[in-house]
């Protein structure tokens, strides 16, 4: 369980920093996990299905993300159900949890990009917001090799993440500059820290200049009565992964938070990094 003092941490910043959460055994398993993943993508034709590769001009396939860890490896899931995880989840959004989704974002040496400013609910808007990313250090992460950073007090809106053109941009589209919204806090901390992190917390990754790679695994967890607002194909696709992990399982949807802003993307997503990277040549296309 959370103490009373980090629950008020996580309610007044957005976001909760807990160093050694997992130990060395864990992190080791995890390891084996994403290597065993890795190869056995190598072997199949549908790797993509496994796994999300950095584009084809890095000259070499580099993966940057498995896709729902929780369904392809049992010690994901182990992970993403231990009461060291779901006894800290049940301090901030309640004992009745269920898994959004989960992914694992892998950041190569010199090679692995930067994530631009977003907000995770923005990608999935609930009928309220408590959901919460606990997001696990499965190596060092520090400002080399581009770690998560958040401004502290700013999940009590959703930011513009719209283009020029009404679409959605998959990143902050408003100014962040630290004179409008605060100076960001990078989340420093070795393998085995986690954070906990209020899905309206606007935060970035800067790219991995280092010699060292920086892996993390991320579950997103929502309280039972957290509903997805929009029933379109790509909301449709991310239900078909979700669990219901603990206590009771809700009767009725539970408004609240925020009122979101609804994007109704067509067919199948892309990956967040396709996503921002083609938004990136649209709002440098319009500012010329």
């Amino acid at each position: 369980m959370l103490s009373s003092e980090e629950i008020e941490t996580y309610k007044a910043n957005g976001f909760l920093l807990l160093p050694s959460i997992l130990d060395a055994a864990d992190i080791r398993r995890l390891m084996a996990a994403i290597d065993e993943l890795l190869e056995y993508a190598d072997r199949v034709a549908d790797k993509q299905r496994i796994a999300d590769y950095e584009p084809a001009e890095v000259g070499q396939k580099v993966p940057r993300r498995i896709f729902n860890p929780f369904e392809q490896h049992a010690a994901f899931r182990e992970i993403a159900t231990d009461q060291r995880i779901i006894d800290r989840v049940a301090s901030l959004i309640g004992k009745n949890i269920g898994l959004q989704h989960s992914k694992l974002n892998m950041k190569a040496a010199k090679i692995g990009k930067a994530v631009e400013w977003h907000q995770d609910l923005t990608y999935f808007p609930h009928t309220n917001d408590d959901l919460v990313g606990v997001l696990i250090y499965l190596d060092e992460a520090n400002l080399e090799n581009g770690c998560l950073r958040v401004v502290p007090g700013q999940h009590g809106r959703y930011f513009d993440h719209t283009l020029p053109d009404g679409s959605f941009a998959g990143m902050i589209t408003e100014d962040m500059s630290p004179a409008s919204v605060g100076e960001p806090i990078p989340m420093e901390g070795g393998a085995g820290t986690v954070v906990m992190l209020h899905p309206l917390a606007p935060h970035y990754s800067a790219a991995n200049i280092s010699a060292k790679p920086r892996r993390l695994l991320i579950f997103e967890y929502r309280a039972a009565d957290a509903f997805p607002i929009f029933n379109g194909e790509q909301v449709l696709h991310v239900e078909s992964v979700t669990h219901h992990l603990c206590g009771e399982p809700a009767k009725f949807a539970r408004f609240g938070g925020p009122a979101p802003a609804i994007w109704r993307p067509q067919g199948l997503p892309r990956s967040l990094f396709e996503l921002q990277a083609s938004s990136r040549k649209q709002l440098s296309q319009s500012a010329n």
